[in-house]
């Protein structure tokens, strides 16, 4: 026994013709252009907004030549014997030079430049 829905047909297959078919696909290539410009154009769009909200959130460190600013303790610098106790931040340092907007090279108190530049948010302005 055969189930009646195998033997009936759905109105696409019913109507369907290679002709339009073929002038269909034809259409959406010519269009296919104007989909990822249009898609490229929201892509700009969107992350222009989403630079936009961060900028407004985000606040900048202006950080001077000679300021006093702390280090934060990196892993290969951390004393092990320490243990979880240890220091976050070491210094202070001094600001010894600009090299591009968020990259200083620091020198001790005593005049001993430190090693290399280090970026800014590895660096917190010391209070005293």
């Amino acid at each position: 026994m055969v189930p009646v829905e195998v033997g009936s047909g759905s109105l696409r297959r019913d109507f369907y013709t290679e002709e339009d078919a073929e002038v269909n696909q034809r259409l959406h290539l010519d269009l296919l252009k104007e989909v990822r410009e249009n898609s490229q154009l929201r892509l700009a769009a969107y992350q222009q907004r989403a630079a936009r909200y961060y900028n407004k959130k985000v606040k900048g460190h202006q950080l001077k030549v000679g300021n006093l600013v702390l280090k934060k303790v990196m892993l290969n610098t951390k004393n092990p014997q320490h243990g979880v106790f240890g220091a976050n931040w070491e210094g202070p340092y001094k600001i010894k030079a600009i090299l591009w907007k968020g990259t200083y090279h620091l020198e001790d108190l005593k005049g001993k430049l430190v090693p290399r530049a280090w970026n800014a948010k590895h660096l917190r302005k010391y209070y005293y």
